[in-house]
């Protein structure tokens, strides 16, 4: 739920963006013709791209390119809150602030681009500072005006491209609004042993749900939901043959939830339960 949102604009478009919510909470976040960096300033997010998963926290940011995103906000205090700012990136404004002459970090593209889609922040200074004087001005719209937006917006640019030791995040910054081609195979096998619905599955697969299923069964002759209930079992049931996790760890490693659930499912595959499985395996 939200609870608060406020936003500065620039030529229509919204550029700086502050948001408390009430967690859990879910949103997808197709990107196809703009960049974000977001960064939390209280709670956490689990953030997945086409093809990574990374959990975000208090005080660190996550560079996203252009691409299919989800993020699932959630809290780590009392009032069961998330705040976070996001700063939107789109190419005709970054144009328009450097009157079509962008600087070189955004523009040449190096050789062998990395897989990532995105790149977090942890640990820096010069960012905490930076957004907590945003802060000043989202509680102050009335002292900000079109030259104060151009100029945070080259800041906050220069502190990503000033950060140090990344070749990673200075190509994504040389490639903003390139997106990677990801197949749909990939997107799943990147993600099916994470805890996604079928919704959130199309979400990054950039589809609805039901153009997602019919991709799906003309893909893997299944349909979604037997893949990859069949393919969490098949995982589970090879980490019960080792003896390095309990059974209720290997539920959570395979997306199951409920430790209810995954024995139910697995006694219906297999024919025993998960405990009757490991204590059958020969010696």
């Amino acid at each position: 739920m939200l609870i608060d949102h406020k936003c500065l604009n620039l030529d229509g478009k919204m550029i700086f963006e502050k948001a408390i919510l009430k967690t859990p909470f879910t949103r997808p976040n197709p990107m196809p013709d703009e960049a974000c960096f977001l960064f939390i300033k209280r709670g956490y997010a689990s953030h997945y791209s086409e093809v990574t998963q990374q959990n975000i926290y208090t005080n660190e940011g996550i560079l996203m390119k252009c691409g299919s995103y989800l993020i699932k906000m959630l809290s780590d205090n009392e009032e069961g809150t998330y705040e976070a700012i996001a700063v939107h990136l789109y190419p005709e404004i970054l144009n328009k602030i450097y009157q079509n002459e962008l600087p070189s970090f955004l523009t040449s593209v190096k050789e062998n681009p990395v897989a990532s889609p995105t790149f977090k922040v942890s640990n820096d200074e010069l960012f905490d500072k930076f957004f907590e004087g945003m802060m000043f001005y989202f509680s102050n719209p009335e002292l900000v005006n079109e030259e104060l937006i151009v100029l945070k917006l080259k800041e906050i640019l220069l502190l990503l491209n000033n950060t140090k030791g990344s070749e990673q995040l200075h190509q994504i910054l040389s490639s903003l609004f390139s997106a990677k081609e990801h197949s749909f195979r990939s997107i799943i096998e990147a993600h099916i042993f994470e805890d996604l619905s079928l919704d959130d599955l199309a979400v990054l697969c950039g589809q609805s749900l039901s153009s997602f299923k019919r991709s799906f069964q003309n893909i893997f002759q299944m349909s979604p939901a037997k893949y990859i209930k069949e393919r969490r079992l098949e995982k589970a049931a090879r980490l019960l043959k080792g003896k390095e996790y309990s059974i209720s760890e290997i539920a959570y490693q395979c997306a199951f939830s409920d430790l209810g659930h995954f024995s139910k499912s697995f006694r219906t595959h297999y024919n025993c339960s998960p405990s009757e499985y490991r204590t059958n395996l020969p010696s």
